[in-house]
């Protein structure tokens, strides 16, 4: 079930209210699950209460018929509880299975309609921990918790009603010592509740260190900063350990408590019910109901104890949970849309079920809807952006590319070469200017519908764990295997294909391992080219290809850019000298702009990168 409500928890109460959405949907099987629980408990009271006219009635006047007819009662009821509880705990195991899953799909739904930026200030093994240790603890939590509460409370609710019936002196005393254990388990569990809280936001920390440091093994091994990760690795570790020390001292120390007080508490009844026995006040029956009641006490009191700390350490979890799932989603408030369409006899647009091969974007105004084509043409005007508010990254960009146009970009790194491209895919949104596609502003269109048309080839490439076939088919699910074959001709990746050992059926490893880095680009071209956008943008998509295979590519890179609106990013300048245009910012400014030759007869900052005059850095 999806859970609508965007509010971050900043207390128990509100990360309960957060939770009981996802326990509304079983809330009959829960209903069914407390009253097993309730009769199993009963049965237990009960038989301890049967022991003291067991004692008075069959025990002492020596009365075996009817002694034995009381122990085959007890011996059905209690059956009847063991039943209860093997259907109550089965039943609790799905319930507590079927509501992670439910938080688990929430939870990465939710992260997919997260705005890039989240994932660019978050680590990924922090984001991993939610689904790991948080999920876990609170899965924990729920599965052991929910019965045992209810199983609990109805033992403690019930000792006190039946030791006030047998007798109300000594009940006095044990509810005095009650009273003392359960302020004794609140004053620990205020004081380990924080330390929980610190406890998984310290698992998170060590976990996304922990993540980097894989992926960065080569280079911690090349630059020989294995101690270094080593000792930041022990300083992550202590914070966790520090939390998870204190955390479970203070969680640790109520039980030992509690369990010492009952121990004194029983011996005090004893005495004291020993006394009375002697001058006939209490019936020996009625003492040893009441002494069993008594070391009953302990026992749902430790019970709920140790459900307390699986508790706090749950919601310590299930808070960073809902605080994840209530940050706002990427907002979208486009109302244009792609439609395929097809054209009338009298040249007009309209819209077609049928493949076309045809795109526009459907632009409804106040009146009518408005069909424009889908060509490529794009615009800054005066673009102004920032990631934050005191640091300007680009400053009064404009700039234009009309449709089959290839404009690239070149400049030092921070220059805003990458930071263009993100705006027209709207990863981030501009501060002050406008971005128009085919004549619309981009905040217009729907983010998906955008993003459809445009392909990216980044130079960090990410391969899934799946066949080439498929990894090339993710630029579009509904391409088949002949077009992702002519994909991969396109950018000249076929022949490195056919010669693996299954060909297009042969598993990419951890995400690309079993390939060469040229060859993992290549495969990166090849998804672009079976997405057949009209907008491409290549950020340094050539970089991890050396020029032997740089120049047999060429052929097929001009293929894919043929008819298409390209943005190139590339610190080659080689790759960008047949460029309709070329950029060359410095600090987010265009401070040149024109073709290869008419930059190279300024003699200006393009020149002195050509002639090597000036680095790019």
């Amino acid at each position: 079930m999806k859970n609508n409500k965007k509010t971050i928890p900043s207390d128990r109460a509100a990360t309960l209210r957060c939770f009981i959405p996802y326990l509304s949907r079983y809330r009959y099987s829960l209903w069914i699950i407390a009253l097993l629980v309730i009769f199993s408990a009963a049965v237990n009271l009960y038989g301890t209460y049967l022991i003291a006219p067991i004692i008075n009635q069959y025990i002492l006047p020596h009365n075996y018929d009817g002694l034995l007819q009381a122990v085959l009662f007890m011996c059905a009821m209690y059956t009847l509880g063991v039943i209860s509880t093997a259907v109550y705990k089965q039943r609790m195991t799905k319930i507590a299975q079927a509501v992670i899953l439910d938080i688990r799909k929430d939870l990465f739904e939710h992260m997919q309609s997260l705005p890039l930026q989240f994932f660019d200030t978050n680590t990924h093994g922090d984001i991993m921990s939610h689904y790991t240790n948080d999920l876990d603890t609170l899965q924990d939590a729920f599965h052991n918790c929910f019965d045992n509460i209810i199983q609990s409370f109805t033992i403690i609710v019930g000792t006190l009603i039946a030791i006030f019936i047998l007798n109300w002196q000594l009940s006095c005393i044990v509810s005095l010592f009650m009273i003392i254990m359960t302020w004794l388990i609140q004053y620990y569990g205020k004081r380990s509740k924080k330390y929980f809280r610190v406890q998984q936001q310290a698992m998170g920390a060590l976990n996304g260190f922990i993540e980097e440091s894989v992926e960065g093994a080569r280079v911690i091994k090349v630059f020989q900063h294995e101690q270094q990760s080593i000792a930041d690795f022990e300083k992550r570790n202590e914070n966790l350990r520090f939390a998870s020390a204190n955390a479970l001292t203070y969680a640790g120390r109520t039980i030992p408590t509690v369990v010492s007080l009952s121990y004194v508490n029983y011996a005090i009844v004893a005495c004291i019910g020993g006394f009375l026995v002697l001058s006939n006040q209490l019936m020996l029956g009625e003492l040893s109901a009441y002494l069993i009641y008594v070391r009953q006490t302990a026992m749902p009191i430790n019970q709920f104890t140790q459900q307390l700390n699986f508790i706090l350490a749950a919601l310590a979890g299930a808070q960073r949970i809902f605080t994840l799932m209530g940050i706002q989603p990427e907002i979208d408030e486009g109302r244009v849309t792609l439609a395929q369409v097809k054209r009338t006899a009298d040249n007009s647009l309209t819209e077609s079920e049928a493949h076309t091969g045809q795109w526009a974007w459907r632009h409804p105004h106040e009146n009518k809807i408005e069909y424009v084509p889908l060509a490529g043409d794009v615009r800054f005007e005066n673009v102004v952006f920032a990631y934050q508010s005191n640091q300007t990254i680009l400053k009064g960009i404009s700039l234009y590319a009309k449709p089959g146009q290839k404009i690239a970009f070149v400049g030092s790194t921070g220059a805003g070469k990458t930071t263009i491209t993100n705006l027209i895919n709207r990863f981030y949104d501009i501060a002050q200017g406008s971005i128009m596609y085919d004549g619309i502003d981009v905040k217009l269109i729907k983010k998906a519908d955008l993003r459809r048309s445009i392909a990216i080839v980044l130079q960090d490439t990410h391969l899934f764990s799946d066949t080439i076939m498929e990894n090339i088919r993710y630029g579009n699910l509904n391409a088949s295997d002949e077009q992702v074959i002519e994909a991969a001709k396109l950018a000249n990746a076929h022949s490195f294909i056919r010669r693996l050992p299954q060909g297009y059926q042969t598993q990419v490893q951890s995400d690309g391992a079993n390939l060469s880095s040229g060859q993992r680009q290549l495969l990166a071209i090849a998804r672009a080219a079976v997405c057949d956008p009209p907008v491409l943008i290549l950020d340094e998509a050539t970089s991890s290809i050396d020029t032997r295979t740089e120049k047999l590519i060429e052929k097929g890179m001009d293929q894919l850019m043929k008819g298409r609106t390209v943005f190139v990013i590339a610190h080659r300048l080689s790759t960008v000298r047949n460029a309709d245009a070329i950029m060359v910012l410095d600090h987010g400014v265009i401070i040149e702009r024109g073709s290869h030759e008419e930059l190279l007869n300024k003699k200006g900052r393009y020149y002195q990168l050509y002639n090597g005059q000036f680095e790019l850095d």
